[in-house]
């Protein structure tokens, strides 16, 4: 494998030391992780989510979304309440404090975006934000192929994440 053309690990790369400097910078600054950041983003953006909506959209674990979500309730972030249309549904929903600290943390975050793009003129920005855009749409067909290729190539591996799959209510 060419390291050097396998665009994965650059994502990866890229992706993880993206994360780990900005959590280093937002725990000294504000004492809050990534996660919590990434919530916290969310939040601001819809107004009220549940983990499951966080775990789609940003792709963490729920568990790790529901962890997330009880430590920010703890600290007074955010407050948990019914979904109107779904009273089984707990929602949560940034406090004022919460919103402070989100803004505080937007300033850090857009310079961190701006350094890291300032190597691009505005054409290779919106060239890049839709490459991005079309990739993470095709991602539903990169586990499909995934899933073809294991089943293809590794039946005894297929038939067993079926059944965990299929024991999974």
């Amino acid at each position: 494998m060419d390291l050097d053309r396998y665009v994965p690990a650059y994502l990866t790369w890229i992706a993880n030391k993206l994360s780990r400097g900005a959590s280093q910078h937002y725990l000294s600054t504000f004492d809050v992780g990534i996660e919590t950041w990434r919530c916290l983003v969310l939040l601001a953006v819809e107004g009220a989510t549940s983990a499951q909506q966080v775990s789609t959209v940003i792709g963490m674990d729920k568990g790790s979304v529901s962890r997330c979500f009880k430590g920010m309730q703890e600290r007074s972030l955010i407050r948990t309440e019914l979904d109107g249309s779904d009273g089984r549904l707990r929602m949560a929903v940034l406090t004022p404090k919460g919103r402070r600290l989100h803004d505080q943390i937007m300033g850090m975050a857009l310079e961190r975006e701006r350094a890291f793009l300032s190597v691009l003129d505005a054409d290779e920005v919106e060239v890049l934000l839709g490459l991005m855009r079309r990739l993470h749409a095709n991602l539903p067909a990169v586990e499909a192929s995934t899933q073809a290729y294991v089943r293809e190539r590794f039946p005894h591996a297929a038939a067993s994440l079926q059944s965990k799959a299929d024991e999974t209510p």
